[in-house]
């Protein structure tokens, strides 16, 4: 499977899956499917309340075919990136660079759907995303996009470190936890949770040598905690200093 890194503007790195073409194949078939259905309600809806005038049935028709040209960039525009089928797949439109995807790039997204879906009958798009080491069609080169599973494959982010719970009364312990880099506290955190639902001796390994690499990081000599304790210590000093 196809993965890409994804910088944050934290600096954290993200890795995630890049959806396949059978992904994107039966988003789009579920995007059609959704449209087939609701633009036959609309047109009924509407054909019932405009009449049978020949002036009315071209207005309800270039209706019809405006929300069929602009589904795809409407939804993905004001659904962070998921159109009805990738959400039903559990993939979006990330930017490769970081930060938020523009407007503009889902415009650059859309301009090229005809060439690389409609007009080719989607060999274009699917010829490219098997080829690309990013798994891109036209449209996403030229928008600097990419279509990713949902979950990364490291799924933690400041956002899980600022949930810990508690900490508004805890005075700091270690105050060189403050020196911690954030990508760190990050790695502490997803060891932490690695280590209580696998409690093996592969993952204790990793906790002890951990511990001894943040220890000698932050220059902290003595400590009384066990490992994964002096762990936990450490990460909830840091939330409380980096706040």
């Amino acid at each position: 499977m196809k993965n890409v890194e994804i910088v944050t503007a934290q600096n954290v790195v993200l890795q995630y899956e890049l959806a396949t073409v059978q992904d994107r194949a039966l988003a789009l078939l579920i995007d059609l499917l959704a449209l087939l259905i609701g633009l036959s309600l609309v047109t009924v809806f509407l054909s019932a309340i405009a009449g049978s005038s020949e002036t009315a049935g071209t207005i309800v028709a270039y209706f019809i075919w405006g929300i069929f040209i602009f589904y795809s960039l409407a939804f993905e525009a004001l659904n962070d990136g998921k159109s009805l089928g990738k959400m039903a797949m559990k993939i979006r439109v990330i930017k490769l660079e970081g930060g938020k995807t523009r407007f503009s790039d889902y415009v650059a997204r859309w301009a090229f759907r005809m060439i690389d879906i409609y007009f080719s009958l989607g060999s274009i798009a699917g010829i490219l995303v098997l080829s690309s080491s990013k798994a891109q069609r036209i449209g996403d080169i030229i928008a600097n996009t990419a279509v990713v599973k949902i979950i990364p494959k490291t799924n933690i982010d400041l956002s899980d470190l600022l949930s810990i719970h508690q900490v508004n009364k805890y005075t700091p312990k270690y105050l060189e936890a403050r020196k911690l880099r954030e990508h760190d506290a990050l790695l502490i955190k997803s060891a932490l949770e690695r280590y209580r639902r696998f409690r093996n001796q592969g993952h204790a390994d990793a906790i002890n040598l951990l511990a001894d690499h943040i220890g000698e990081t932050l220059n902290i000599g003595y400590r009384q905690e066990a490992n994964a304790q002096f762990l936990q210590t450490i990460l909830k000093d840091y939330v409380v200093l980096s706040r």
